[in-house]
């Protein structure tokens, strides 16, 4: 794909992505996505990813869901073992290439909407949540469990 600076487009539906599910409300949805393989002028092998897709969440501030837009473009250098990984130019991510050189579009379009999901998702526009949390009533006075020894200690005989 590299030498021949092929390319794959598609559209995959959320639902078909296992590992990325568990982290969306439901599996409603598709993602768009465009693959480029290519040498740049370092002769370095890389794959352009390009995705788009709106990513049913649950706000944390109002509990409700949301459709988060996500639009990635990322540049992935195309790396044998680990040791290459120095060797990329900057604003390359690394990219381990099975032995079998195959790589799945799918899994790599799920790997970067995994990474494109926030921690902690809130929608745009969602009101921030403030309120003071005082005592919820007033607290009586306890009495100190170690009265009690302090006074035998005052009575005691010197």
């Amino acid at each position: 794909m590299v030498s021949g600076r092929r390319g794959v487009e598609g559209q995959l539906p959320l639902s078909s992505m296992p590992r990325l599910g568990g982290l969306l409300v439901d599996g409603e949805g598709s993602v768009r996505y465009a693959l480029q393989f290519d040498r740049d002028a370092l002769q370095v092998a890389y794959v352009e990813l390009r995705a788009e897709a709106e990513l049913p969440l649950t706000c944390q501030r109002s509990l409700e869901r949301f459709l988060l837009p996500v639009r990635i473009v990322q540049r992935l250098g195309l790396i044998r073992d680990e040791a290459e990984e120095a060797a990329l130019p900057a604003g390359y991510e690394p990219l381990l290439v099975p032995e079998d050189g195959m790589l799945d579009p799918a899994e790599l379009v799920e790997d970067e909407l995994i990474l494109a999901v926030p921690a902690v998702p809130v929608a745009p526009g969602s009101e921030t949540v403030e309120r003071e949390f005082g005592p919820a009533t007033e607290e009586a006075p306890r009495p100190n469990p170690f009265a009690a020894l302090e006074a035998l200690k005052k009575n005691k005989p010197s």
